[in-house]
Protein backbone atom coordinates (compact mmCIF):
# COMPACT_ATOMS: atom_id res chain seq x y z
CA UNK A 1 0.00 0.00 0.00
CA UNK A 2 1.45 3.38 -1.00
CA UNK A 3 1.01 6.56 1.03
CA UNK A 4 -1.82 7.88 -1.16
CA UNK A 5 -3.94 4.88 -0.18
CA UNK A 6 -3.07 5.38 3.48
CA UNK A 7 -4.06 9.05 3.20
CA UNK A 8 -7.40 8.26 1.55
CA UNK A 9 -8.24 5.55 4.09
CA UNK A 10 -7.17 7.57 7.11
CA UNK A 11 -8.94 10.68 5.76
CA UNK A 12 -12.23 8.80 5.41
CA UNK A 13 -11.92 7.22 8.85
CA UNK A 14 -10.94 10.51 10.54
CA UNK A 15 -13.78 12.41 8.84
CA UNK A 16 -16.31 9.81 9.93
CA UNK A 17 -15.01 9.88 13.52
CA UNK A 18 -15.13 13.68 13.69
CA UNK A 19 -18.65 13.78 12.25
CA UNK A 20 -19.90 11.28 14.82
CA UNK A 21 -18.00 13.00 17.63
CA UNK A 22 -19.44 16.37 16.58
CA UNK A 23 -22.97 15.01 16.97
CA UNK A 24 -22.27 13.83 20.51
CA UNK A 25 -19.84 16.59 21.59
CA UNK A 26 -20.41 19.71 19.46
CA UNK A 27 -17.38 21.35 21.09
CA UNK A 28 -14.94 19.26 19.06
CA UNK A 29 -16.05 20.75 15.74
CA UNK A 30 -13.26 23.35 16.00
CA UNK A 31 -10.85 20.53 15.02
CA UNK A 32 -12.17 20.90 11.47
CA UNK A 33 -10.33 24.24 11.29
CA UNK A 34 -7.09 22.20 11.28
CA UNK A 35 -8.15 18.95 9.65
CA UNK A 36 -10.34 20.50 6.94
CA UNK A 37 -7.61 22.48 5.12
CA UNK A 38 -5.26 19.48 5.29
CA UNK A 39 -7.90 17.23 3.72
CA UNK A 40 -8.56 19.83 1.00
CA UNK A 41 -4.81 20.10 0.34
CA UNK A 42 -4.51 16.31 0.17
CA UNK A 43 -7.41 16.05 -2.29
CA UNK A 44 -5.79 18.75 -4.44
CA UNK A 45 -2.52 16.79 -4.40
CA UNK A 46 -4.33 13.64 -5.53
CA UNK A 47 -6.02 15.24 -8.53
CA UNK A 48 -3.25 17.57 -9.79
CA UNK A 49 -0.92 16.34 -12.54
CA UNK A 50 2.16 18.56 -12.25
CA UNK A 51 3.94 16.75 -9.40
CA UNK A 52 4.03 12.95 -9.32
CA UNK A 53 5.59 13.02 -5.84
CA UNK A 54 2.54 14.82 -4.44
CA UNK A 55 0.12 12.38 -6.08
CA UNK A 56 1.90 9.47 -4.39
CA UNK A 57 2.68 11.32 -1.13
CA UNK A 58 -0.12 13.88 -0.61
CA UNK A 59 0.56 16.58 2.02
CA UNK A 60 3.91 15.18 3.24
CA UNK A 61 5.41 15.60 -0.23
CA UNK A 62 5.21 19.37 0.25
CA UNK A 63 8.02 19.20 2.80
CA UNK A 64 10.36 18.16 0.01
CA UNK A 65 9.49 21.22 -2.05
CA UNK A 66 9.77 23.42 1.04
CA UNK A 67 13.28 22.14 1.74
CA UNK A 68 14.16 22.56 -1.95
CA UNK A 69 13.11 26.22 -1.92
CA UNK A 70 15.16 26.87 1.23
CA UNK A 71 18.10 25.06 -0.33
CA UNK A 72 18.02 27.36 -3.36
CA UNK A 73 18.23 30.38 -1.09
CA UNK A 74 21.19 28.92 0.79
CA UNK A 75 22.81 27.30 -2.23
CA UNK A 76 25.32 30.09 -2.81
CA UNK A 77 26.93 29.33 0.57
CA UNK A 78 27.72 25.71 -0.27
CA UNK A 79 30.25 24.52 -2.86
CA UNK A 80 29.88 20.92 -4.02
CA UNK A 81 32.68 18.46 -3.26
CA UNK A 82 32.63 17.50 -6.95
CA UNK A 83 32.24 20.18 -9.62
CA UNK A 84 30.35 17.70 -11.81
CA UNK A 85 28.21 16.38 -8.98
CA UNK A 86 28.01 12.88 -7.56
CA UNK A 87 25.52 11.67 -8.47
CA UNK A 88 24.28 15.14 -9.52
CA UNK A 89 25.09 18.30 -7.60
CA UNK A 90 22.39 20.58 -6.25
CA UNK A 91 23.35 23.23 -8.82
CA UNK A 92 22.86 20.99 -11.86
CA UNK A 93 19.80 19.24 -10.45
CA UNK A 94 18.15 22.61 -9.90
CA UNK A 95 19.17 23.71 -13.40
CA UNK A 96 17.55 20.66 -15.01
CA UNK A 97 14.32 21.08 -13.03
CA UNK A 98 14.08 24.75 -14.00
CA UNK A 99 14.73 24.13 -17.69
CA UNK A 100 12.27 21.24 -17.79
CA UNK A 101 9.60 23.48 -16.25
CA UNK A 102 10.62 26.48 -18.40
CA UNK A 103 11.39 28.45 -15.24
CA UNK A 104 13.97 31.21 -15.17
CA UNK A 105 17.36 29.46 -15.02
CA UNK A 106 19.58 32.53 -14.71
CA UNK A 107 21.72 33.19 -11.62
CA UNK A 108 22.66 36.37 -9.78
CA UNK A 109 25.88 37.20 -7.92
CA UNK A 110 28.13 34.96 -9.99
CA UNK A 111 29.11 31.30 -9.73
CA UNK A 112 28.84 29.25 -6.55
CA UNK A 113 32.05 27.41 -7.48
CA UNK A 114 35.50 28.34 -6.21
CA UNK A 115 37.13 29.37 -9.49
CA UNK A 116 40.60 29.07 -7.97
CA UNK A 117 40.06 25.52 -6.88
CA UNK A 118 41.86 22.61 -8.58
CA UNK A 119 39.66 21.14 -11.30
CA UNK A 120 37.68 24.28 -12.14
CA UNK A 121 37.03 24.46 -15.90
CA UNK A 122 35.95 27.17 -18.35
CA UNK A 123 35.80 27.98 -22.08
CA UNK A 124 37.64 30.74 -23.89
CA UNK A 125 35.16 33.26 -25.30
CA UNK A 126 35.81 35.28 -28.43
CA UNK A 127 35.63 39.04 -28.92
CA UNK A 128 34.14 38.25 -32.34
CA UNK A 129 31.12 36.00 -31.63
CA UNK A 130 29.36 34.45 -34.60
CA UNK A 131 25.72 33.58 -35.22
CA UNK A 132 24.88 29.90 -34.84
CA UNK A 133 21.43 28.45 -35.63
CA UNK A 134 20.21 25.54 -33.41
CA UNK A 135 18.46 23.77 -36.30
CA UNK A 136 21.79 23.41 -38.10
CA UNK A 137 23.25 21.26 -35.33
CA UNK A 138 22.43 17.82 -36.76
CA UNK A 139 24.95 15.01 -37.13
CA UNK A 140 24.54 12.35 -39.82
CA UNK A 141 25.12 8.69 -38.93
CA UNK A 142 25.60 5.94 -41.49
CA UNK A 143 27.41 7.41 -44.47
CA UNK A 144 28.66 5.92 -46.75
CA UNK A 145 27.71 2.34 -45.82
CA UNK A 146 24.01 2.76 -45.01
CA UNK A 147 21.02 3.01 -47.31
CA UNK A 148 19.08 4.69 -44.50
CA UNK A 149 21.41 7.14 -42.68
CA UNK A 150 20.09 9.07 -39.68
CA UNK A 151 20.47 12.77 -38.87
CA UNK A 152 20.75 12.92 -35.08
CA UNK A 153 20.47 15.68 -32.51
CA UNK A 154 23.63 16.50 -30.51
CA UNK A 155 21.76 15.40 -27.35
CA UNK A 156 19.65 12.22 -27.09
CA UNK A 157 18.16 9.94 -24.43
CA UNK A 158 20.60 7.33 -23.17
CA UNK A 159 19.78 3.63 -22.81
CA UNK A 160 17.20 2.83 -20.12
CA UNK A 161 15.08 -0.31 -20.54
CA UNK A 162 11.38 -0.79 -20.08
CA UNK A 163 11.34 -2.89 -16.95
CA UNK A 164 13.97 -0.78 -15.27
CA UNK A 165 11.69 2.18 -16.14
CA UNK A 166 7.90 2.18 -15.85
CA UNK A 167 5.62 2.27 -18.88
CA UNK A 168 4.62 5.87 -18.13
CA UNK A 169 8.25 6.93 -17.89
CA UNK A 170 9.03 5.26 -21.23
CA UNK A 171 6.05 6.94 -22.87
CA UNK A 172 6.98 10.34 -21.44
CA UNK A 173 10.55 10.03 -22.69
CA UNK A 174 9.38 8.98 -26.13
CA UNK A 175 6.84 11.78 -26.28
CA UNK A 176 9.60 14.22 -25.39
CA UNK A 177 11.81 12.75 -28.12
CA UNK A 178 9.01 13.15 -30.65
CA UNK A 179 8.27 16.74 -29.64
CA UNK A 180 11.95 17.72 -29.65
CA UNK A 181 13.04 15.71 -32.71
CA UNK A 182 15.74 13.71 -30.94
CA UNK A 183 16.38 9.99 -30.34
CA UNK A 184 15.33 7.64 -27.56
CA UNK A 185 17.59 4.65 -26.83
CA UNK A 186 15.46 1.68 -25.77
CA UNK A 187 18.03 0.05 -23.52
CA UNK A 188 18.59 -3.69 -23.79
CA UNK A 189 15.07 -4.64 -22.61
CA UNK A 190 13.54 -4.68 -26.09
CA UNK A 191 10.97 -2.55 -27.91
CA UNK A 192 7.65 -2.34 -26.07
CA UNK A 193 4.35 -0.89 -27.21
CA UNK A 194 5.11 2.06 -24.91
CA UNK A 195 8.20 2.90 -26.98
CA UNK A 196 5.92 3.09 -30.02
CA UNK A 197 3.07 5.06 -28.46
CA UNK A 198 4.18 8.52 -29.65
CA UNK A 199 6.40 7.64 -32.61
CA UNK A 200 9.63 9.17 -31.33
CA UNK A 201 12.85 8.07 -33.04
CA UNK A 202 14.31 4.91 -31.49
CA UNK A 203 17.81 3.53 -31.17
CA UNK A 204 17.25 -0.17 -30.52
CA UNK A 205 19.85 -1.59 -28.17
CA UNK A 206 20.70 -5.30 -28.42
CA UNK A 207 22.33 -6.70 -25.30
CA UNK A 208 23.76 -10.09 -24.40
CA UNK A 209 20.26 -11.41 -23.64
CA UNK A 210 19.00 -10.52 -27.16
CA UNK A 211 15.66 -9.47 -25.68
CA UNK A 212 13.06 -9.10 -28.39
CA UNK A 213 15.12 -11.08 -30.91
CA UNK A 214 16.01 -14.33 -29.14
CA UNK A 215 15.18 -18.00 -29.41
CA UNK A 216 13.72 -19.81 -26.36
CA UNK A 217 17.23 -20.80 -25.30
CA UNK A 218 18.54 -17.21 -25.49
CA UNK A 219 20.34 -17.29 -28.85
CA UNK A 220 20.08 -14.46 -31.39
CA UNK A 221 17.16 -14.92 -33.83
CA UNK A 222 17.69 -13.12 -37.20
CA UNK A 223 14.02 -13.35 -38.21
CA UNK A 224 12.72 -11.77 -35.02
CA UNK A 225 15.41 -9.09 -35.29
CA UNK A 226 14.38 -8.21 -38.85
CA UNK A 227 10.73 -7.98 -37.83
CA UNK A 228 11.56 -5.35 -35.20
CA UNK A 229 14.48 -3.53 -36.83
CA UNK A 230 12.68 -2.75 -40.10
CA UNK A 231 10.03 -0.65 -38.34
CA UNK A 232 10.23 2.96 -39.56
CA UNK A 233 10.51 4.28 -36.01
CA UNK A 234 13.77 2.37 -35.44
CA UNK A 235 16.54 4.63 -36.77
CA UNK A 236 19.72 2.91 -35.51
CA UNK A 237 20.80 -0.33 -33.80
CA UNK A 238 23.29 -0.45 -30.95
CA UNK A 239 25.01 -3.66 -29.77
CA UNK A 240 25.77 -3.39 -26.05
CA UNK A 241 29.14 -4.95 -25.19
CA UNK A 242 29.35 -3.41 -21.72
CA UNK A 243 27.96 -0.52 -19.71
CA UNK A 244 29.54 1.96 -17.34
CA UNK A 245 27.46 1.04 -14.28
CA UNK A 246 28.75 -2.54 -14.28
CA UNK A 247 31.29 -3.22 -17.04
CA UNK A 248 31.96 -6.92 -17.60
CA UNK A 249 28.71 -7.76 -15.79
CA UNK A 250 25.40 -8.61 -17.46
CA UNK A 251 22.29 -6.53 -16.91
CA UNK A 252 20.00 -7.36 -13.98
CA UNK A 253 16.23 -6.95 -13.71
CA UNK A 254 14.91 -8.05 -10.28
CA UNK A 255 12.06 -10.56 -10.22
CA UNK A 256 9.80 -7.96 -8.58
CA UNK A 257 9.87 -5.97 -11.82
CA UNK A 258 9.32 -8.93 -14.19
CA UNK A 259 5.61 -8.59 -14.87
CA UNK A 260 3.71 -10.76 -17.35
CA UNK A 261 4.02 -8.02 -19.98
CA UNK A 262 7.78 -7.54 -19.50
CA UNK A 263 8.33 -11.30 -19.59
CA UNK A 264 6.47 -11.38 -22.92
CA UNK A 265 8.48 -8.51 -24.41
CA UNK A 266 11.81 -9.93 -23.27
CA UNK A 267 10.79 -13.54 -23.95
CA UNK A 268 11.80 -14.70 -20.46
CA UNK A 269 10.03 -16.53 -17.57
CA UNK A 270 7.71 -14.39 -15.47
CA UNK A 271 8.56 -13.63 -11.84
CA UNK A 272 12.24 -14.59 -12.01
CA UNK A 273 15.37 -12.44 -11.92
CA UNK A 274 16.46 -11.65 -15.48
CA UNK A 275 20.24 -11.97 -15.61
CA UNK A 276 21.84 -11.08 -18.93
CA UNK A 277 25.01 -13.08 -19.68
CA UNK A 278 28.24 -11.10 -19.23
CA UNK A 279 29.24 -11.77 -22.86
CA UNK A 280 27.66 -12.30 -26.29
CA UNK A 281 27.01 -15.72 -27.82
CA UNK A 282 26.59 -14.38 -31.39
CA UNK A 283 30.32 -13.62 -31.73
CA UNK A 284 33.54 -14.45 -29.90
CA UNK A 285 36.26 -12.27 -31.47
CA UNK A 286 36.76 -8.75 -32.88
CA UNK A 287 36.39 -10.01 -36.46
CA UNK A 288 33.14 -11.82 -35.59
CA UNK A 289 31.85 -8.66 -33.87
CA UNK A 290 32.30 -6.69 -37.09
CA UNK A 291 30.67 -9.49 -39.08
CA UNK A 292 27.71 -9.32 -36.69
CA UNK A 293 27.54 -5.54 -37.18
CA UNK A 294 27.42 -6.08 -40.94
CA UNK A 295 24.75 -8.76 -40.59
CA UNK A 296 22.52 -6.47 -38.51
CA UNK A 297 22.98 -3.63 -41.00
CA UNK A 298 21.76 -5.90 -43.81
CA UNK A 299 18.88 -7.38 -41.78
CA UNK A 300 17.67 -3.91 -40.78
CA UNK A 301 17.50 -2.72 -44.37
CA UNK A 302 20.61 -0.56 -44.29
CA UNK A 303 20.27 1.34 -41.02
CA UNK A 304 23.30 2.54 -39.01
CA UNK A 305 24.65 -0.13 -36.63
CA UNK A 306 27.25 0.36 -33.93
CA UNK A 307 28.26 -0.90 -30.52
CA UNK A 308 28.46 0.45 -26.99
CA UNK A 309 31.20 -0.28 -24.47
CA UNK A 310 32.90 1.03 -21.40
CA UNK A 311 36.59 0.77 -22.42
CA UNK A 312 38.69 -1.45 -20.21
CA UNK A 313 41.57 -3.53 -21.55
CA UNK A 314 43.13 -1.33 -24.24
CA UNK A 315 44.38 -4.34 -26.23
CA UNK A 316 40.84 -5.61 -26.74
CA UNK A 317 39.61 -2.40 -28.34
CA UNK A 318 42.77 -2.16 -30.40
CA UNK A 319 41.99 -5.71 -31.53
CA UNK A 320 38.70 -4.36 -32.92
CA UNK A 321 40.69 -1.66 -34.71
CA UNK A 322 42.95 -4.31 -36.25
CA UNK A 323 39.88 -6.28 -37.29
CA UNK A 324 38.61 -3.19 -39.13
CA UNK A 325 41.88 -2.98 -41.03
CA UNK A 326 41.97 -6.69 -41.89
CA UNK A 327 38.34 -7.06 -42.98
CA UNK A 328 37.42 -3.59 -44.23
CA UNK A 329 34.29 -3.84 -42.08
CA UNK A 330 33.39 -0.99 -39.74
CA UNK A 331 30.63 0.01 -37.34
CA UNK A 332 28.77 3.19 -38.18
CA UNK A 333 29.20 4.46 -34.63
CA UNK A 334 30.72 3.59 -31.26
CA UNK A 335 29.06 4.61 -28.00
CA UNK A 336 31.53 5.19 -25.17
CA UNK A 337 30.20 4.79 -21.63
CA UNK A 338 32.07 5.86 -18.51
CA UNK A 339 33.17 3.60 -15.68
CA UNK A 340 31.70 6.05 -13.15
CA UNK A 341 28.33 4.46 -13.84
CA UNK A 342 24.94 5.84 -14.73
CA UNK A 343 21.33 5.12 -13.83
CA UNK A 344 21.81 1.34 -13.64
CA UNK A 345 22.05 -0.23 -10.18
CA UNK A 346 25.25 -2.21 -9.58
CA UNK A 347 27.54 -3.52 -6.83
CA UNK A 348 29.58 -0.69 -5.31
CA UNK A 349 32.89 -2.16 -6.42
CA UNK A 350 31.79 -2.26 -10.07
CA UNK A 351 30.40 1.26 -9.98
CA UNK A 352 33.40 2.77 -8.22
CA UNK A 353 36.40 0.81 -9.41
CA UNK A 354 35.89 -0.89 -12.80
CA UNK A 355 36.26 0.58 -16.29
CA UNK A 356 37.77 3.76 -17.71
CA UNK A 357 36.11 7.02 -16.62
CA UNK A 358 34.23 8.63 -19.49
CA UNK A 359 36.72 11.33 -20.42
CA UNK A 360 39.63 8.89 -20.49
CA UNK A 361 37.66 6.28 -22.43
CA UNK A 362 36.36 8.84 -24.90
CA UNK A 363 39.84 10.24 -25.49
CA UNK A 364 41.27 6.73 -25.96
CA UNK A 365 38.62 5.59 -28.49
CA UNK A 366 38.88 8.85 -30.43
CA UNK A 367 42.67 8.49 -30.67
CA UNK A 368 42.56 4.79 -31.56
CA UNK A 369 40.31 5.54 -34.52
CA UNK A 370 42.57 8.43 -35.51
CA UNK A 371 45.56 6.11 -35.29
CA UNK A 372 44.13 3.69 -37.86
CA UNK A 373 42.84 6.47 -40.11
CA UNK A 374 39.08 5.83 -39.82
CA UNK A 375 37.94 8.53 -37.39
CA UNK A 376 36.18 10.44 -40.16
CA UNK A 377 34.17 7.33 -41.10
CA UNK A 378 32.90 6.36 -37.62
CA UNK A 379 30.77 8.50 -35.32
CA UNK A 380 31.37 8.53 -31.56
CA UNK A 381 28.59 8.91 -28.99
CA UNK A 382 29.52 9.86 -25.42
CA UNK A 383 27.17 8.38 -22.82
CA UNK A 384 26.93 9.85 -19.33
CA UNK A 385 27.66 12.87 -17.14
CA UNK A 386 25.78 15.35 -19.33
CA UNK A 387 23.56 17.76 -17.44
CA UNK A 388 24.32 21.09 -19.11
CA UNK A 389 25.39 22.45 -22.50
CA UNK A 390 28.91 22.92 -21.14
CA UNK A 391 29.08 19.19 -20.37
CA UNK A 392 28.00 18.41 -23.94
CA UNK A 393 30.61 20.78 -25.35
CA UNK A 394 33.30 19.28 -23.09
CA UNK A 395 32.66 15.78 -24.43
CA UNK A 396 32.64 17.03 -28.00
CA UNK A 397 36.09 18.63 -27.75
CA UNK A 398 37.34 15.24 -26.53
CA UNK A 399 36.01 13.51 -29.64
CA UNK A 400 32.26 12.92 -29.26
CA UNK A 401 29.97 13.66 -32.19
CA UNK A 402 26.81 13.40 -30.08
CA UNK A 403 25.98 12.89 -26.41
CA UNK A 404 23.48 10.63 -24.63
CA UNK A 405 22.05 11.54 -21.23
CA UNK A 406 20.14 9.27 -18.85
CA UNK A 407 20.26 11.05 -15.49
CA UNK A 408 19.50 14.43 -17.03
CA UNK A 409 16.40 13.03 -18.75
CA UNK A 410 15.28 11.24 -15.58
CA UNK A 411 15.59 14.47 -13.61
CA UNK A 412 13.53 16.22 -16.30
CA UNK A 413 10.85 13.56 -15.67
CA UNK A 414 10.86 14.51 -11.98
CA UNK A 415 13.38 12.07 -10.48
CA UNK A 416 14.48 13.19 -7.00
CA UNK A 417 17.40 10.73 -6.75
CA UNK A 418 15.96 8.71 -3.90
CA UNK A 419 18.25 5.90 -5.14
CA UNK A 420 15.49 3.30 -4.77
CA UNK A 421 15.49 2.41 -8.49
CA UNK A 422 16.09 -1.30 -7.87
CA UNK A 423 13.52 -1.66 -5.06
CA UNK A 424 10.32 -1.10 -7.10
CA UNK A 425 9.41 1.69 -4.63
CA UNK A 426 10.34 4.74 -6.70
CA UNK A 427 8.56 7.75 -5.11
CA UNK A 428 8.08 9.48 -8.46
CA UNK A 429 6.74 6.54 -10.53
CA UNK A 430 9.75 6.47 -12.87
CA UNK A 431 11.55 3.22 -11.98
CA UNK A 432 8.73 1.02 -10.71
CA UNK A 433 6.31 -1.54 -12.07
CA UNK A 434 3.81 -0.85 -9.27
CA UNK A 435 0.71 0.60 -11.00
CA UNK A 436 -0.23 2.51 -7.84
CA UNK A 437 2.97 4.47 -8.34
CA UNK A 438 3.69 4.68 -12.08
CA UNK A 439 0.11 5.63 -13.02
CA UNK A 440 0.58 8.88 -11.10
CA UNK A 441 3.30 9.98 -13.57
CA UNK A 442 1.43 12.20 -16.03
CA UNK A 443 2.80 11.35 -19.48
CA UNK A 444 1.69 14.51 -21.33
CA UNK A 445 3.18 16.95 -18.83
CA UNK A 446 6.40 14.98 -18.20
CA UNK A 447 6.95 14.42 -21.92
CA UNK A 448 6.77 18.17 -22.45
CA UNK A 449 9.30 18.69 -19.67
CA UNK A 450 11.75 16.31 -21.35
CA UNK A 451 11.33 18.25 -24.60
CA UNK A 452 11.77 21.56 -22.74
CA UNK A 453 15.01 20.38 -21.14
CA UNK A 454 16.38 19.23 -24.50
CA UNK A 455 15.33 22.44 -26.26
CA UNK A 456 16.90 24.66 -23.61
CA UNK A 457 20.13 22.62 -23.66
CA UNK A 458 20.36 22.97 -27.44
CA UNK A 459 19.73 26.70 -27.29
CA UNK A 460 22.48 27.10 -24.69
CA UNK A 461 24.87 24.89 -26.68
CA UNK A 462 24.24 27.13 -29.68
CA UNK A 463 24.91 30.18 -27.53
CA UNK A 464 28.19 28.70 -26.30
CA UNK A 465 29.29 28.05 -29.87
CA UNK A 466 28.48 31.63 -30.79
CA UNK A 467 30.38 32.93 -27.78
CA UNK A 468 33.38 30.85 -28.85
CA UNK A 469 33.26 32.49 -32.29
CA UNK A 470 32.15 29.29 -34.04
CA UNK A 471 29.08 28.45 -36.10
CA UNK A 472 29.25 24.64 -36.24
CA UNK A 473 30.15 21.77 -33.95
CA UNK A 474 32.96 20.58 -36.22
CA UNK A 475 34.91 23.74 -35.35
CA UNK A 476 35.26 22.78 -31.68
CA UNK A 477 38.78 21.87 -30.56
CA UNK A 478 40.35 20.71 -27.27
CA UNK A 479 42.13 24.04 -26.73
CA UNK A 480 38.71 25.69 -26.24
CA UNK A 481 38.46 24.36 -22.66
CA UNK A 482 40.81 25.20 -19.76
CA UNK A 483 41.28 23.47 -16.42
CA UNK A 484 42.99 24.74 -13.30
CA UNK A 485 45.40 21.90 -12.53
CA UNK A 486 46.65 23.52 -9.34
CA UNK A 487 46.97 27.01 -7.88
CA UNK A 488 49.88 27.90 -10.12
CA UNK A 489 48.99 26.05 -13.31
CA UNK A 490 46.24 26.21 -15.93
CA UNK A 491 46.20 23.84 -18.93
CA UNK A 492 43.82 23.46 -21.82
CA UNK A 493 42.39 20.15 -23.01
CA UNK A 494 44.80 19.97 -25.95
CA UNK A 495 47.62 19.81 -23.37
CA UNK A 496 45.80 17.53 -20.94
CA UNK A 497 44.50 15.15 -23.61
CA UNK A 498 47.02 15.18 -26.48
CA UNK A 499 45.99 13.50 -29.75
CA UNK A 500 48.14 11.01 -31.61
CA UNK A 501 48.90 11.59 -35.28
CA UNK A 502 46.36 10.51 -37.88
CA UNK A 503 47.28 7.06 -39.23
CA UNK A 504 50.28 6.59 -36.92
CA UNK A 505 49.23 3.05 -35.91
CA UNK A 506 49.27 1.90 -39.53
CA UNK A 507 53.05 1.80 -39.45
CA UNK A 508 54.78 -0.24 -36.76
CA UNK A 509 57.66 2.15 -36.30
CA UNK A 510 55.36 5.21 -35.98
CA UNK A 511 53.24 4.05 -33.02
CA UNK A 512 53.75 6.31 -29.97
CA UNK A 513 55.66 4.67 -27.12
CA UNK A 514 52.58 4.71 -24.85
CA UNK A 515 50.61 2.80 -27.52
CA UNK A 516 53.23 0.45 -28.96
CA UNK A 517 53.01 -2.41 -26.45
CA UNK A 518 49.19 -2.67 -26.48
CA UNK A 519 49.08 -2.29 -30.28
CA UNK A 520 51.60 -5.08 -30.86
CA UNK A 521 49.77 -7.46 -28.48
CA UNK A 522 46.30 -6.78 -29.91
CA UNK A 523 44.86 -9.32 -32.34
CA UNK A 524 41.85 -9.26 -34.63
CA UNK A 525 41.01 -12.92 -34.04
CA UNK A 526 40.81 -13.08 -30.26
CA UNK A 527 39.88 -10.84 -27.33
CA UNK A 528 43.03 -11.95 -25.50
Amino acid sequence: MVFRHIFILSGLVLSAVLLLAGIVWPGVNWVWLIIGPLIVLGIHDLIQNKHTLLKIYPIVGHFRYLFESVRRELQQYFVESDLDGAPVSREFRSLIYQRAKKDNDTRAFGTIFDVYRDGYEWVNHSLAPRECIPTNLRIQFGRPDCVKPYDASPLNISAMSYGALSRNAVMALNRGAKLGNFAHNTGEGGISEWHLEYGGDLIWQIGTGYFGCRTPDGVFDPDLFTEQATQDVVKMIEIKLSQGAKPGHGGVLPAAKVTEEIARIRMVPIGEDVLSPPGHSAFSSPVELLQFVTQLRELSGGKPVGFKLCPGNRREFLGICKAMLKTGLRPDFITVDGGEGGTGAAPVELTNSVGMPLRDGLHFVHNALRGIGVRDKIRIIASGKAFSAFHILRMMVLGADTVNSARGMMLALGCIQSRSCNTDKCPTGITTQNPARYKQLEVTDKGMRVANYHHSSMETLTELLSILGKDQLEDLEPADINRRVNQGSVMNYAQLYPCIDEGCLLHTDCAPDSWASDWHQATAYSWR
